[in-house]
């Protein structure tokens, strides 16, 4: 991008900036979003620098494969989902469908694989057709969000970081297959090595892991301070009360799904998950899909969920720019059932 001495969403023609929803910028292709989006990269990588994000609008995205060269030309690399939370459907050239979550449920704010060793960067979002009611991807500043927070809070979560434990049941969420790209035991322990990951195989052959991540990490551009972990969404309290009890019965407090925990084991109790999510509400920007939507996410710096939806929703994304950021190290062990 040539050095103007001007804001970077001013090289655009038309660009709207507002506290309530993510900048807005209406391109002025010919008709072909793959030579308009190399021909704007720079610009808008800048606009993400700048703004943490930026939703594109008039590109006439239509299916996964347009929406994936689009993506390739915006981004550095694109990496393979590993360890998702919850399902998704893979489409070619490292495009995914958005995640499975029931409809008429709010999806948390969170980070993109924030509990991993490795993660995007940047998430790229399309929209092949908007649903007919909600569904908006809200966003959040993760700066703002800390600023937000109780400090008692997060001094103590800088200090110890935080737990996520996972227990992958036999027909119940996502299967160790889906989650580690293999259902071989051997190959599942190598990468839970590699990646600072215990885990324990339990006697009814489930796989329970934990691995402990930083909760505060610094952005690697600006050097600023962000709130960049799954603490709330991934938290028992997530699920339905009457799911959670059925659960905890079935296969105990200690093997449910998914849960989050502080970085020395202490459980998270229901307020302190409501206290993150009222910091992120604090601090929203919604802007409802339309079809054909591009939308760029700097995942260290912004959040962002999905809200609850009628009608169709076919949303596709991919996680660019992997990175590794320095303090994440490897080291894991297996653990006793």
């Amino acid at each position: 991008m040539p050095e103007t001495g001007l804001p970077p969403w001013s090289l655009f023609p038309a660009v709207t900036l507002d506290p309530e929803s993510p900048p807005l910028l209406r391109a002025d292709g010919d008709g072909d979003p793959v030579r308009w989006a190399g021909a704007h990269r720079e610009a808008l990588r800048a606009v993400v620098a700048a703004h943490g994000c930026v939703l594109v609008r008039g590109l006439g995205l239509r299916t996964p494969g347009e929406a994936a060269a689009v993506f390739r030309q915006l981004a550095d690399s694109l990496m393979p989902d590993r360890e998702p939370f919850a399902p998704r459907a893979s489409h070619p050239d490292g495009v995914y469908s958005s995640t499975s979550w029931p409809a008429e449920r709010q999806m948390g704010m969170h980070h993109e694989l924030s509990y991993a060793l490795r993660f995007p960067r940047l998430l790229l979002f399309a929209c092949l057709e908007a649903p007919t009611e909600g569904g908006a991807t809200p966003v959040a500043d993760a700066e703002a969000v800390l600023r937000t927070l109780p400090a008692r809070l997060t001094e103590r979560f800088e200090r110890e970081g935080w737990l996520l434990c996972r227990t992958y049941h036999e027909g119940l969420g996502i299967s160790v297959a889906e989650a580690f790209g293999t259902d071989d035991r051997q190959a599942v322990e190598g990468y839970c090595r590699d990646h600072g990951i215990e885990f324990a195989w339990r006697a009814d052959g489930a796989l329970s892991t934990r691995q402990r991540r930083p909760a505060v990490v610094r952005h690697p551009v600006t050097g600023r301070r962000c709130w960049f972990n799954q603490i709330a969404f991934l938290s028992e309290w997530t699920l339905d009360t009457g799911v959670r009890d059925h659960l905890v019965g079935l296969h105990g407090a200690d093997s449910l799904p998914f849960t989050t925990r502080f970085g020395n084991g202490d459980p998270i109790d229901e307020d302190l998950a409501w206290t993150i999510n009222e910091a992120y509400e604090a601090h929203l920007r919604r802007e409802p899909w339309q079809a054909g939507d591009l939308l760029l996410v700097d995942n260290i710096r912004v959040a962002h969920g999905r809200e609850p939806f009628e009608g169709p929703r076919a949303v596709v994304v991919a996680l660019g720019d992997p990175t590794r950021p320095a303090g994440r190290t490897p080291g894991a062990r297996a653990r006793a059932a």
